[in-house]
């Protein structure tokens, strides 16, 4: 029997509030919002940990980052850990992955994806040594067969490509290929994995006049004025952003953010409109019908809430991202309940593939979750990484004096590195609270019932103290599960 297609669309930095499916009604975002009509739409997906490398491994391979080694930006997958084109019998699909990697060695196909369409070249300081430098990408070859050349040196950089016009955009780029391969495949079984760079930063692109910034609404929990509690880390990010602003803007005023969030949002209508392309292209070909689509993103991004940009924290907006399913297996209309981790996107797929589940993945098969409409947790809620590294701005205080000088005034050196590099782990229960158990101490919980901006830290309560207990012992069965080896501090 022939199994069923995989069409795997990604994007980058994309926060689950983004859709309509997720309440917002305001972007245009036609496609995607089909999309989610015509299948399941999971209501609270969290990646394993908020920054780019890690939650993209976990994605491909259904392992923590802890396990899979990747638990920090621009480190390379091992080779002896598998993807999900790995784990299933070889010659069955004709495989291929489009777009950002950045998981090692860029340009060069790996991990079971025969066939590759690269779209940056901004990673070549990170390829292993063997690999050479002078190859570029895919989408260079794009450009420069339209006329393009780069401006200063031999690649072009993320901030020019991001002012051509949109028939050169990477998204129109991928959308091309993309409906090549389906044309060219559609006689085969495929797995076909495209990645958007989109909406990622910078902030700009051939979509900055579509939304009117003097339109835009500011996130409830702008600003971070109001929080209660909030952890050393979260105030020098704010702080920092605004001092120095973020993609060239100032975001010392509401409507600093507004223009940013503009932008933003053109990004986000600029993918759709070529997803539509692609998925126009299934139903054309013929393959709509027994092909699984997925739709997520690596991570999200805070866009103004506590005053926060990008993602590298572990609230809402910069852990939880869309997740839909539509195709064989999938119910339509359907909305599960409950927190689910990225960790089970991998079994759930093989799941409905048709394929057995590999006995070292981490994650859990959503299949009954998807006919029944509650979602499993193994231990009653999910967990998100942070490992330390890519807090943001730390890099960035050795290298400028005035912005030592604004962080020395709030804490000594040795505290503020403690605290910009310590891990956590974050339990997410089915009922709604959210606790981060922190090494440097800058413990976090939050009833997102009573406060869904998370502006309270109720981690001091006396009348918390046993819900703490509880989620700390649900956290310390899953590292037992998982064989973290992160020794968290007493609480």
């Amino acid at each position: 029997m022939t199994p069923p297609n995989l069409l795997f669309l990604y994007t980058d930095e994309q926060a689950a509030a983004t859709l309509a499916a997720y309440g917002n009604n305001a972007i245009a975002m036609p496609n995607l919002n089909r999309l989610a009509s015509q299948g399941t739409v999971f209501e609270q997906a969290y990646v394993t940990q908020p920054v780019c490398t890690p939650s993209r491994a976990s994605l491909l391979t259904g392992l923590y980052p802890h396990t899979h080694g990747c638990d920090r930006n621009n480190l390379p997958l091992n080779y002896e850990i598998p993807c999900l084109p790995e784990m299933i019998p070889p010659r069955v699909y004709e495989t291929a992955h489009f777009g950002k990697w950045h998981l090692g060695d860029e340009v060069f196909p790996q991990h079971g994806f025969r066939e590759w369409r690269s779209i940056d070249d901004f990673y070549r300081a990170y390829y292993r040594p063997w690999r050479p430098k002078e190859v570029l990408c895919d989408y260079h070859a794009f450009l420069t067969a339209h006329g393009k050349r780069p401006q200063n040196g031999s690649f072009f950089t993320r901030g020019e490509t991001a002012r051509f016009p949109e028939s050169l955009s990477k998204p129109a780029f991928l959308a091309q290929e993309t409906v090549r391969f389906l044309r060219d495949h559609r006689n085969r079984p495929f797995c076909l994995f495209v990645n958007f760079f989109e909406p990622h930063m910078p902030f700009f692109g051939p979509r900055d006049g579509q939304y009117d910034p003097r339109h835009i609404p500011l996130p409830p929990n702008f600003g971070g004025g109001e929080d209660i509690g909030a952890p050393l880390k979260v105030r020098l990010l704010r702080e920092h952003y605004c001092r120095h602003g973020h993609s060239g803007f100032p975001l010392q005023t509401p409507d600093d953010w507004r223009a940013m969030i503009a932008r933003y949002w053109g990004l986000c209508s600029l993918v759709d409109t070529h997803v539509g392309t692609i998925l126009e292209a299934l139903e054309a070909e013929g393959l709509a019908d027994r092909t699984l689509v997925v739709f997520t993103s690596d991570h999200g991004d805070m866009m103004g809430s506590h005053g926060l940009i990008a993602k590298c924290v572990l609230y809402e907006e910069a852990i939880r991202v869309p997740l839909l399913l539509r195709g064989p297996g999938v119910p339509v209309g359907r909305r599960i309940r409950g927190p689910v981790s990225h960790v089970d996107l991998v079994p759930t797929l093989l799941d409905l593939l048709g394929f057995d589940r590999p006995a070292h993945l981490q994650g859990i098969s959503q299949r009954a979750a998807l006919e029944g409409g509650t979602a499993l947790m193994p231990e009653g809620g999910v967990v998100v990484e942070w490992n330390g590294p890519n807090s943001g701005i730390w890099a960035d205080e050795s290298r400028s004096p005035h912005l030592s000088e604004w962080m020395q005034a709030v804490a000594d050196r040795e505290t503020l590195q403690r605290v910009m590099t310590a891990p956590s782990r974050t339990w997410i229960s089915a009922d709604g609270w959210r606790f981060t158990w922190n090494v440097a101490g800058e413990h976090e919980l939050y009833d997102r019932h009573t406060d869904p901006g998370e502006r309270h830290n109720r981690f001091g309560d006396p009348a918390c103290k046993d819900r703490v207990r509880a989620m700390a012992e649900a956290i310390r069965n899953w590292q037992r599960r998982t064989a973290d080896p992160l020794v968290l501090p007493p609480l």
